[in-house]
């Protein structure tokens, strides 16, 4: 099942995604809620429901009216809390290695994650940027999931248990802010805090078990062969896969609920795939050819990114009206 959230006349719905069209659930079933925090905060009930929906639209059973003049939103459009995990090894190891540094041992001990600012989600659409956020502007290639039910001091061995599903994560990342503000040791932050873009839709994990795989030696959790792509202007500058993850995402939920509450909407994001922004693209390019032409995320450029069975997530990258700059009141 694909659950979206969007707009009509300024307010937001929950609806499902069938077919190529959108339904609004509470329409089909006056039990569910019309929002997807309320929604997610309703548990296995509510998702029953949503999924009988689902099912009764696919064998023709229902055939509500569907929704045509909508704003796509992001799935989760006001996540209860946002995190990104650090769980490609590949993706380390390489911006490690580009900054001729060795690969740190602890990666392999424990996985870890920072929070990032949940009231800046987005979802498919313009993605404004300041002038600042333009000083080495990137992507950066994910897959998130979003908790759908309260839960602490989870073992991994059951965390997959609560995942109400998946979707695409872009981490905007401008790296100038982000390199400066990390050199005292602290962050990301405001590198990081403008835009977190999720999206098109939230699937459900039952619609992923054909690609379910083995997680790798000495890791617990469910693992997926999903090709991950990103393309910038419509060329490909991205590839990888979430096998390659490393950690699980039932392992980092394992840290993420360790002596805290984890919540109904909170979102966990994968970190970064290998070869999945534009940070390592350009070390790796350097180390190989002192000549090779840097790229960063323009204004104006287009961003698509594309996961098996999660969909697309297209962006434009638009530069906000202002000269105002943080790097400039440096002391």
């Amino acid at each position: 099942m694909k659950l979206v959230s969007y707009k009509t006349e300024d307010k937001e719905h929950l609806g499902i995604f069938v077919n190529g069209h959108i339904y609004n659930l509470n329409s089909c079933h006056k039990l569910i809620p019309d929002d997807m925090n309320a929604f997610l905060a309703g548990g296995e009930p509510l998702m029953e429901r949503a999924k009988q929906v689902n099912r009764d639209i696919l064998d023709g059973k229902l055939q509500p009216k569907e929704e045509v003049f909508y704003e796509l939103l992001a799935p989760v459009p006001h996540p209860t809390s946002c995190r990104d995990g650090y769980a490609f090894r590949q993706h380390v190891a390489a911006a490690r290695r580009n900054r001729k540094v060795d690969m740190i041992a602890e990666f392999d001990q424990y996985p870890i994650f920072y929070f990032t600012n949940h009231n800046a989600i987005q979802g498919p659409g313009e993605i404004e940027c300041m002038p600042d956020h333009f000083q080495k502007l990137d992507f950066e290639l994910e897959v998130a999931v979003v908790i759908g039910k309260k839960g602490r001091n989870i073992k991994a061995a059951e965390a997959d248990e609560y995942i109400a599903g998946y979707t695409i994560m872009n981490d905007m990342s401008a790296r100038t802010l982000q390199m400066e503000e990390m050199l005292l040791n602290l962050g990301p932050a405001k590198g990081k805090d403008f835009s977190t873009v999720i999206g098109p839709w939230l699937v459900t994990p039952d619609e992923l078990e054909p690609y379910k795989v083995a997680a790798k030696e000495n890791h617990v959790g469910n693992a997926y062969n999903l090709s991950m792509t990103c393309k910038v202007n419509g060329i490909e500058v991205s590839s990888g896969n979430m096998a390659d993850m490393d950690w699980t995402f039932a392992e980092i939920i394992e840290r993420c609920a360790y002596g805290v509450d984890i919540l109904p909407g909170d979102v966990i994001g994968s970190g970064t795939v290998g070869t999945g922004c534009f940070l390592e693209l350009n070390g790796t390019g350097l180390l190989n050819n002192p000549n090779y032409q840097v790229q960063w995320l323009q204004p104006g450029d287009h961003v698509e990114m594309e996961i098996t069975g999660l969909g697309a997530l297209s962006n434009n990258i638009t530069k906000a009206a202002t000269d105002f700059s943080i790097l400039a009141l440096k002391k």
